[in-house]
């Protein structure tokens, strides 16, 4: 298995990188496909926009042949809800065109309502999870998410049988003493299984058009107590769920999970940031709704489709420039990273 830090299974592939930063591969795409949201998360601002902007699907559909040429594999449908493009169905399509797997990242509460589409069109479903039922729900602030997602993933599976639906929670303050319930109710629901990462304090992903004050950082980071109080939860998983850690139902060993701690205890500088292996600049790329492409959620830009071809823009100046002087292991965004991706090549 391909060790990845975002819950995503990915297929390893030849991935060759030309002299002066150009790539002649890229498996992994991930496309913001809608920037609106139907969830008003506590740790994330992408639900205050209100444009309502989704991806051009004819504007898009121009990189087709840049997506055969850099032997993209990978598909990953995300936003905002992805689910909320009025073109989900003819994208899906487009994609199935291009040979690529096809992996939704999704909040699950339109699941029920567009089982036909998700069943017919996706490979696998993330669905977020932030705790078990009443903690989910106060998280989301959407009352009745939880079991609307288990409706919704019942409905797909009645369509496609078998189809792997994943959960994804994200560690933060309203939810760090209950993550062994998070699982039980993950199973609850019929998740295949569930991946952890702590929340993003620092960078200016999810719609923050600035980097969070302290203040409004408090409201989800944790604090030495909760820190403790976290880690003394994680050992009790480890302990109590040893069978989920074998047969992989908790998708991180017991080590990475012990790293979310750290990752709030570098925030209390209490200990030095430490990069994750990595190599998403190498292997991936991410483009929003307005044709922004950056190199992963959380570093700056690297181009713009307008006008250019995906190749033209992941093998421009800008981007080159970029993946030749990026050092992960000392780059600040890349040491305070929450969700990184380190992709095995043959």
């Amino acid at each position: 298995m391909t060790e990845v830090e975002l819950p995503i299974k990915f297929h390893a592939v030849t991935v060759s990188v030309e002299d002066a930063g150009s790539l002649t591969a890229m498996p992994i795409l991930l496309l913001h496909v809608h920037e609106h949201c139907n969830c008003r998360c506590l740790m994330c601002d992408i639900w205050q926009k209100t444009e309502g902007k989704e991806l051009d699907l004819a504007d898009f559909a121009r990189h087709r042949e840049s997506i055969l040429r850099l032997g993209v594999q990978e598909v990953v449908l995300t936003g905002g809800e992805a689910l909320l493009h009025r073109g989900f169905e003819p994208l899906c399509t487009f994609l199935r065109g291009c040979g690529v797997r096809i992996t939704l990242l999704t909040t699950g509460l339109l699941l029920q309502k567009r089982a036909d589409v998700v069943a017919a069109g996706v490979d696998e479903i993330i669905v977020s999870i932030d705790g078990p039922e009443a903690v989910h729900d106060r998280v989301r602030r959407v009352m009745g998410a939880h079991k609307l997602i288990g409706k919704g993933i019942e409905a797909v599976r009645q369509r496609k049988p078998g189809i792997p639906v994943n959960a994804r929670s994200t560690v933060q303050k309203a939810n760090h003493s209950v993550v062994r319930q998070t699982v039980a109710g993950a199973k609850t629901i019929g998740l295949d299984s569930i991946s952890f990462l702590a929340t993003d304090l620092t960078s200016q992903a999810f719609n923050r058009d600035e980097v969070w004050p302290i203040l409004r950082q408090d409201e989800v980071a944790l604090s030495r107590g909760e820190v403790t109080a976290l880690e003394e939860e994680v050992e009790a998983l480890i302990l109590e769920n040893a069978e989920d850690f074998r047969n992989k139902y908790i998708v991180e060993s017991p080590e990475k999970l012990r790293r979310i701690a750290r990752r709030f205890r570098e925030h209390l500088g209490d200990c030095a940031p430490v990069a994750p292996m990595c190599n998403a600049p190498w292997v991936s790329a991410v483009i929003e709704v307005d044709g922004t492409v950056r190199p992963c959620f959380f570093h700056e830009k690297i181009g713009n489709l307008a006008g250019k071809t995906l190749e033209q823009v992941i093998n421009g100046e800008e981007a080159r420039r970029f993946r030749t002087t990026l050092d992960v292991e000392t780059n600040p965004i890349c040491q305070k990273c929450v969700c990184s991706l380190n992709y095995s090549r043959r």
